[in-house]
């Protein structure tokens, strides 16, 4: 099944931006990064069904809440426009430790004006994709536009965006000042423009100008009848079915055929290890299930996954619980819950039957089982001792050959 993993990295400024990183059940066709709308977030209807969509066509998708929205950190009112395309860049970053770098980047609105900007600093960008975006920043400023000498005056004013309210700055309206298409004829990267003609906060002639201004290849395709937002769930599939088809003659041949390429076949009770970047991310498969494993960034991984002592510690307390909740099931005792914590730890001993003169080293699994529920003590006793009894307990405990071929 696809993945949802909840990520925290720092922005621009070192604010702690909140994240979804999405993953597909077989290994990526490539990377997607999505920048949301102006004072939207990435739980917005558009970014979340875009996402959804690309992810069960094979891709990996990270959203993300700009500095300041959603559940980002930071204050909205000291961001402007060229803070959000360095948090497009932070975002990029923090794929690219995990071995997903963005090759597509896309856009909703304002957004779409920052993937634009931001198309030049991700290099592994293979192309960019607007939808109902303004050709530069300055078209913003008509959303607050009776305010404007407000702020001028007194430096920064209270304004009501969607229904909501946003402290602006003056030096908001400075940074979207700066803006132009320039960057757009200098972004030299394939680019795809999605725009309703009925869209009523950015006008189609603003696709216009973004088409106009880039270099070939580029494409533009109506979304008739959809609104700005794109609310109907059938306008998001539609955009993401088209960035995927678009997205496809621009990928890397090695991608198109790592995307085509079956997912191995795993028999019942086998487990398959596959290398995804030559480094340490693994896939792993069975022949239900898919996951990753991969090690911590500190020794050279991307911590895209569990590391293989998780991995072990995860076996025996699922194991540990899952034991301990047929037991009680079965004598129908009133287990509420079981919580299991566990560490992997190696002692060094000197005084050892089995050893020579050297010092032996012992690897440790320390277990903390926690049993709530209206318990005796009988009881309580009882189910520690169950917990000792789970099968990968006995197969770690016991003697255990490893043959391999």
């Amino acid at each position: 099944m696809p993945s949802r993993e909840k990520i925290e990295f720092p922005g621009h400024s070192g604010d702690l931006l909140a994240g979804a990183l999405e993953l597909p059940d077989t290994a990526p066709r490539a990377t997607a990064l999505i920048a949301h709308c102006f004072t939207c977030g990435k739980d917005s209807v558009a970014a979340s069904r875009i996402a959804r969509s690309l992810v069960s066509l094979g891709y990996a998708v990270l959203r993300f809440d700009f500095t300041g929205l959603g559940n980002s950190d930071g204050d909205f009112a000291n961001t402007n426009f060229s803070s959000n395309v360095q948090d497009l860049v932070a975002a990029a970053q923090v794929l690219r430790s995990r071995s997903l770098a963005p090759s597509i980047l896309i856009g909703h609105s304002l957004g779409g004006t920052a993937v634009l900007n931001a198309a030049s600093e991700i290099p592994e960008t293979v192309g960019v994709v607007t939808i109902g975006s303004p050709a530069d920043a300055q078209h913003v400023a008509q959303q607050f536009n009776c305010d404007i000498g407000a702020i001028n005056e007194q430096g920064e004013a209270e304004v009501s965006l969607a229904g909501r309210p946003f402290t602006i700055k003056k030096q908001f309206l400075e940074d979207i000042s700066a803006t132009s298409t320039q960057v757009i004829q200098q972004m030299k990267k394939p680019l795809l423009v999605l725009h309703s003609p009925v869209d009523l906060t950015v006008p189609i002639t603003e696709a216009e100008r973004i088409y106009k201004a880039a270099s070939h290849p580029k494409s533009f395709i109506s979304l008739d009848k959809a609104n700005h937002l794109l609310t109907d769930k059938r306008d998001a599939a539609y955009v993401a079915d088209l960035v995927a088809s678009w997205a496809g003659r621009f990928l890397p041949a090695e991608s198109t055929a790592e995307s085509s390429k079956a997912s191995p076949r795993v028999k019942k009770g086998e487990v398959s290890v596959e290398e995804r970047d030559h480094k340490f991310l693994l896939d792993v498969r069975t022949d239900s299930h898919h996951w990753q494993a991969d090690e911590p960034v500190s020794v050279g991984g991307g911590n895209a996954g569990p590391d293989p002592y998780e991995h072990l510690l995860a076996s025996v307390g699922t194991c540990t619980a899952m034991t301990v909740r047929m037991y009680a099931a079965r004598k129908k005792w009133p287990l509420q819950d079981v919580k299991i914590t566990l560490r992997h730890s190696r002692e060094y001993h000197k005084d050892c039957t089995d050893c020579d003169d050297k010092p032996t080293q012992l690897d440790v699994l320390e277990r903390d089982i926690e049993l709530i529920g209206e318990l005796d003590a009988a009881q309580r006793s009882r189910l520690m001792e169950i917990a000792d009894k789970c099968p990968v307990h006995k197969t770690l405990t016991g003697k255990l050959s490893i043959t391999t071929k």
